[in-house]
């Protein structure tokens, strides 16, 4: 068996749910081509000063990192619409912590830019200084958007709110990344947020969602690489 890597120009790998194509990027997030949406989820922006409050060492810069990394693909795909999949928040006070310059920044990114918040379960309210349009989930064709993954979805689905990592051993030492893992009929997509962490998809809570096979698409510097579930370790 062995690891799957697009040609080395691109950072991006084919992902289907269904029949509908997208795009996996390196950065964590899903492109779809025929309607210009970007997707993204669990961007937790404010942890790093919602740690800092409660006395934690941890540096609260981590809005800033992500919100660099979404003006990136920004600016590589021009897209119509930005769809979050919730948790885009921390908390219900981020937007009364982050830095006028973070928040500038993030509007100044999506100018332009429809903008879609589907709620989570830590940002079950959007304040309106984000801007656009609110939901519970949406659906793109076939496919529906939302925060947790269904336990039963009667459909096609793409999903967030677990955070999946997956862990490969090869020549003699372990690689742990953030990963999209699906088995084309249901995704659910890596955490977007710098500081949001990840489970690994051979946890307990992804064995009802990926009974069968499934293909963990994790996330390198350069490149997606798509690895069978065989391939797989625990932590």
């Amino acid at each position: 068996m062995t690891i799957h890597a697009p040609d080395p120009a691109t950072k991006a790998a084919t992902l289907i749910v269904g029949s509908t194509t997208f795009v996996a990027d390196a950065a964590g997030a899903l492109w779809h081509e025929d309607d210009r949406i970007l997707i993204v989820s669990d961007l937790h922006l404010e942890k790093g000063s919602a740690f800092a409050r409660r006395g934690s060492l941890l540096p609260p810069f981590d809005s800033r990192e992500t919100l660099a990394r979404l003006a990136g693909l920004v600016a590589r795909y021009a897209p119509r619409a930005l769809v979050s999949l919730g948790d885009t928040l921390h908390d219900r006070d981020a937007m009364g912590r982050i830095a006028q310059e973070d928040a500038a920044a993030l509007d100044a990114t999506l100018s332009g830019v429809e903008r879609i918040w589907i709620t989570g379960n830590h940002d079950p309210e959007i304040p309106p200084g984000l801007g656009g349009a609110v939901a519970a989930e949406i659906a793109i064709g076939a496919v529906v958007f939302r925060h947790e993954p269904s336990a039963s979805p009667d459909g096609l689905e793409v999903a967030g709110h677990l955070h999946p990592a997956a862990k490969v051993r090869m020549r003699g030492r372990a690689v742990r990344k953030r990963c999209f893992v699906s088995d084309g009929r249901r995704c659910v997509m890596p955490a977007f947020g710098a500081y949001a962490g990840g489970l690994n998809v051979l946890d307990a809570a992804f064995r009802p969602l990926f009974a069968g096979s499934f293909t963990a698409r994790l996330l390198g510097a350069e490149r997606v690489y798509a690895v069978d579930r065989r391939m797989l370790v625990a932590d």
